[in-house]
């Protein structure tokens, strides 16, 4: 059995206070990419143990990137309060700050899931990181409008029963994205990914393999 990463729980400075985070790194080998991975909604219970938050971050990791979570405001032990995505996109910037200070050579990628989809894809357009992966984003309430596109290898997931998030206005909303992102489109498959994570690990780790 592989050994599990070694990982620390701590609390890492936020615009609204502190934010809870968790850091991993993989073992017996110096890490060459890092990853911050945003998870679902805070008001609807989404936190950075959400089983798609953690296969992303097990994505990552397993392609040697060290990989930070966090709990948006208001999160668990996180200073603050939900602030309808404007808050939670600077949540995000500070993550990204504090990563890259850890090493500020190594290139970053941005990842989420849901609402954490869609935070990390407008903090993309501010903070340029070298890779963005989107599950089931939340487009239609909270990332709409962009104007822009993120200037990186960009990929989307997302299956063709999501309940929450309509398939059909995420491929109406790339297609209006030019050159827009890579898409694929899981069959049978809904919102949370129940039974799919296997797939979606692998799908993840191949387009980072394929962009590192």
């Amino acid at each position: 059995m592989p050994k599990l990463p070694s990982q620390e729980q701590f609390m890492l400075e936020g615009p609204a206070g502190t934010l809870e985070a968790l850091i991993e790194s993989p073992q017996e080998v110096e890490p060459t990419a890092l990853a911050v991975v945003c998870h679902p909604h805070p008001v609807h219970g989404g936190t950075m143990q959400n089983k798609v938050a953690h296969t992303l971050a097990r994505s990552f990791l397993g392609m040697g990137a060290l990989t930070l979570r966090f709990n948006f405001r208001g999160v668990g032990k996180s200073d603050g309060v939900f602030d309808n995505g404007d808050g939670e996109v600077r949540d995000v910037l500070a993550a990204v700050d504090w990563i890259r200070g850890q090493s500020p050579e190594l290139p970053l990628w941005l990842a989420g899931f849901s609402f954490g989809a869609a935070m990390a894809i407008k903090a993309a357009l501010i903070c340029h990181p070298d890779g963005l992966v989107s599950i089931a984003p939340s487009v239609a309430r909270f990332a709409g409008g962009l104007g822009e596109q993120p200037d990186c290898p960009w990929l989307i997931l997302q299956g063709d029963k999501d309940e929450l998030v309509d398939i059909e206005e995420t491929i109406t909303w790339v297609n209006e994205l030019d050159p827009g992102p890579e898409l694929e489109v899981f069959p049978d498959t809904e919102h949370f990914f129940h039974g799919k994570l296997t797939l979606l690990r692998s799908a993840v780790q191949a387009f980072i393999e394929k962009n590192a």
